[in-house]
């Protein structure tokens, strides 16, 4: 009896503690989800926290996953309300690294209707500074994804109320438009791809058109002053062409029968010798190509000949003109330029040049070289030489007479 005394005061005080325990814990009790999940992810050493001004936090609860990029970054510590904005606080793992400007969504995990809250940088692409512990993330970079039962319900209305029905009306008749013709249908679509294959094919070309349609535009835009006086000129020139109708339409006629006659010409010919022509002009062509600039102002010296008209301006003074002319008419200066480059160039030095060269003068030859008949000897010049015979063809240069 008296061992079980003090056992039985020992339960009734741990009965009395347990129950003052429970007592005071009781006031901030809200379920499991209040207590910290063992392995959850943010609660590791050097974890930091963030707080989102939230719009709405649907049922997302306390513990929920913190996403970035569906990989679990973190979880949510806290939930409160503060001048009607819900307050979630979350925890982030020590080597999250995130943009100061970042967006939170509330997101659906599954059909089921877990959620988590996802985390990312701004969709503009211009990220800013770096989140830390102790940032806020406004309302105006937070929202809510939208759920399962506001898509089946905005669906719904579609379904009801969006002439959805109709699709099939629209299909039975598509069907009866198409009966009894699969087969030009079948083409219709083969050509059609062939079609689209040959557009495909040539793209660049048809991008490189419209770019010089472009360009042709912006110019014809730039001349939109000279366009507008072309308009406003153009009744005058139709007038002309209609007052000149006549005239336009008796050249087109000697036009075409010019052109008849060259065929004629042509045909006559075989074309043999209006090839001939075209070969022979060939050089006058070259040369008066090779003459370049000095033909055009040669033709301009023979309109103010004999001034130059580069000049003339300082030749010509009112009615009267100044020409100071150095004449050489002395007749080896005409026998070497009057008639220059014909056959009786150079002979006009005297008379004899109109008739011919004048004969040449006689001169003497070596008399040693004429061909004169040497004397016989006889019996009142025995001393004659006799000619001297032949060489045999069997003679040597030694046996040769000398």
């Amino acid at each position: 009896m008296n061992g079980d005394r003090p056992r039985g005061r020992l339960l009734a005080t741990g009965a009395l503690g347990a129950a003052v325990l429970i007592t005071g814990a009781g006031c901030t009790w809200e379920g499991l989800n209040s207590l910290p999940l063992p392995g959850a992810q943010g609660r590791g050493d050097g974890a930091y926290e963030v707080t989102i001004e939230m719009p709405n936090v649907t049922t997302i609860t306390r513990n929920s996953p913190v996403r970035v990029n569906d990989v679990n970054v973190g979880s949510i510590t806290g939930m409160r309300v503060e001048d009607y904005t819900a307050i979630v606080t979350v925890s982030l793992n020590e080597e999250v690294r995130l943009p100061a400007n970042a967006h939170a969504k509330i997101g659906q995990t599954s059909l089921l209707g877990s959620q988590h809250l996802e985390l990312f940088p701004p969709p503009d692409g211009d990220p800013q500074g770096t989140l830390a512990d102790g940032d806020v993330i406004p309302l105006a970079r937070a929202g809510v994804y939208p759920t399962t039962e506001q898509t089946l319900s905005a669906l719904s209305v579609v379904l009801t109320d969006g002439g959805l029905a109709q699709f099939e009306t629209i299909a039975q008749e598509f069907n009866a438009a198409l009966g009894g013709r699969e087969v030009d249908t079948r083409e219709v679509i083969e050509q059609l791809e062939t079609t689209v294959s040959g557009l495909d094919a040539q793209r660049a070309d048809i991008i490189a058109a419209m770019d010089g349609l472009d360009r042709l535009s912006r110019q014809i835009n730039d001349q939109t002053d000279t366009l507008a006086r072309a308009l406003a000129q153009m009744p005058e020139a139709v007038a002309l062409i209609n007052d000149q109708k006549q005239e336009l339409t008796t050249a087109m006629v000697s036009l075409g029968d010019l052109g008849n006659k060259a065929n004629q010409v042509i045909d006559a010919g075989g074309g043999q010798n209006l090839v001939a022509n075209l070969r022979d002009i060939t050089p006058v062509l070259e040369a008066l190509a090779n003459a370049g600039r000095d033909l055009t102002r040669a033709l301009s010296v023979l309109i103010t000949f004999p001034f130059p008209q580069a000049g003339i301006d300082n030749f010509l003074r009112g009615d009267y003109a100044n020409l100071y002319i150095h004449a050489d008419a002395s007749m080896p200066r005409l026998a070497e330029t009057l008639l220059l480059g014909t056959e009786f160039g150079n002979r006009m030095a005297g008379l004899e040049g109109y008739v011919g060269l004048a004969p040449a003068p006689p001169a003497s030859v070596d008399p040693f070289s004429l061909d004169v008949p040497r004397p016989e000897p006889t019996d009142d010049n025995p001393f004659a030489e006799l000619p001297a015979e032949e060489p045999g063809p069997d003679a040597t240069p030694e046996e040769a007479p000398r």
